[in-house]
């Protein structure tokens, strides 16, 4: 039977059972809502009160957070076709290059990100990462309204990195909330709750800058051939009330975990591991595919076929939402590695039926295969993820075969934690690969065939790189059922 929590004296709860491995480090206590112990692979306290409810409220907020992390990240995708329609100015590799550069900022934020949870706190840090998004959206606002040079929008680019980071951070936190059997579900809910932010920007975002009434801050930033007045500042206003919803829901409804604490010099070890690496490379074409795509979607249908054809990219990442838990939920009944070699063939594949139509000028055709993309992008997302602490339980074991069961998760847990920083940083770098090539594409040939066939070919060395590490039979990995 497991017992309740006790409460502290300083009100923070706690529940008495063994403390951490030791040499874990000191960990910061700021505010309350401190847990001492969450031990979701105890099948009794999982089923208590003080166990699943506890990590699905905590995962409400965090999607929240990380879901309004994702739109202001990729307001570029939106702000550009829109400065695109209206003829403001830049050229068209300029607007790819403020895509590009929300997209490497955001990766290189997902690093330092992953780290703060074991280091100030799970809640603490949401409530810190989400209330620095009201600095892009300021930018944007000031950009849009009043007459900026291009270095500021580059700066403004600069700042959605923010957005970007708070995915590591919110993954690393919740993986520490659910026990293995259910966490690829549970990784796939909260990550695809934070990616169909992108698709959510590119819905709203496109009708936000028509509303002349949400622009209570300057005025029209332009106006279309058709003399109709577009307000780009809307696509950053229309957050700032979520924004500070998601403060204040982390602030007074999610927890910190004491037992998912780690200094910086255990988690940074991870960088040393050669899975770390290998499964870096497999999500730049899983979630690359789907942040890169997302970004240069809009611009590409834009430049492809009629200049609002940007209005349909939404559909893109809407369906790589929605798909991500449905391949961590398949991962976790066939295993991450044969769902992911079989996806990443399927991406091949819509690449290659979306050159088809772009040849044959169908622009029903080369949406449709680019939403399968999508839809089979985010299976990848759903089953890579599924993979990752499956590979470090199998390291923790296989490397430390003295350690108790206790200890070899916990280390497991910590691990799994750190790569996951590393590996969706590594993986965010799509963003900024996928539109410089698509950029140097137009550039070289005045279309974006050239940019989708290298697409293609990358799919095929990842198919390659899945089964030889992980499907092919002998290596640990396969014994593992990885």
């Amino acid at each position: 039977m497991t017992s309740p929590p006790t409460v502290r004296p300083d009100g923070d709860l706690a529940r008495p059972v063994a403390a951490p491995p030791s040499g874990t480090g000191p960990v910061a206590r700021v505010g309350s809502r401190w847990i001492d112990d969450f031990n979701p692979e105890d099948p009794a306290f999982w089923a208590s009160p003080h166990g699943r409810p506890v990590a699905r409220r905590n995962l409400v907020w965090s999607v929240l957070a990380e879901n309004i992390g994702f739109s202001v990240w990729q307001m570029f995708s939106i702000a550009t076709a829109v400065l695109a329609s209206i003829g403001y100015g830049f050229t068209s590799d300029q607007l790819f290059w403020l895509v590009a550069t929300a997209g490497l900022v955001g990766a290189i934020m997902r690093v330092p990100y992953t780290f703060m949870p074991a280091l100030v706190g799970g809640r603490n840090w949401t409530v810190v990462s989400a209330a620095l998004l009201l600095v892009p959206v300021t930018l944007l606002t000031v950009a849009a309204t009043t007459d900026r040079p291009y270095w500021f929008w580059v700066l403004t680019a600069i700042t959605c990195g923010f957005g970007g980071g708070n995915f590591a951070s919110s993954m690393a936190n919740i993986s520490f909330f659910y026990p293995d059997k259910e966490k690829g579900f549970a990784l796939g809910l909260n990550a695809a709750g934070g990616n169909i932010g992108v698709a959510i920007i590119q819905l709203v975002g496109p009708l936000a800058v028509t509303a002349g009434a949400i622009a209570f801050v300057g005025g029209s930033t332009g106006t279309t051939e058709g003399g109709e007045a577009r307000y780009v500042q809307n696509v950053a206003l229309i957050w700032v009330p979520f924004i500070v919803l998601a403060v204040v829901g982390a602030w007074f409804f999610m927890d910190n975990l004491s037992g998912a604490r780690a200094n910086i010099a255990d988690q940074a070890a991870i960088a040393r591991r050669k899975q770390t690496w290998v499964m870096s490379f497999l999500y730049i074409g899983a979630f690359g595919s789907f942040i890169g795509f997302s970004g240069a979607f809009p611009l590409v249908l834009a430049n492809e076929f009629a200049a609002d054809a940007y209005r349909y990219a939404f559909l893109g990442p809407l369906v790589g939402s929605l798909s991500r838990p449905f391949g961590g939920w398949l991962a976790d009944r066939v295993g991450g590695a044969k769902v992911t070699v079989v996806t990443f063939v399927g991406q091949a594949v819509a690449i290659g039926t979306a050159i088809a139509f772009l040849r044959a000028g169908s622009f029903g055709g080369f949406l449709a295969s680019f939403l399968v993309l999508f839809a089979i992008v985010g299976m990848t997302n759903g089953s890579t993820y599924r993979m990752i602490p499956i590979i470090y339980r199998a390291e923790a074991a296989a490397g430390h075969p003295g350690d108790s069961p206790a200890a070899v998760l916990y280390r497991a847990r910590r691990d799994t934690a750190a790569a996951v920083g590393i590996i969706s940083a590594v993986g965010a770098l799509g963003a900024v690969f996928i539109p410089r090539i698509v950029s140097e594409s137009y550039g070289a040939t005045g279309g974006v065939e050239t940019a989708l066939l290298s697409f293609c070919a990358f799919y095929i060395a990842c198919v390659a790189v899945t089964w030889s590490v992980y499907l092919r039979r002998g290596t640990l990995m396969q014994r593992a059922g990885v």
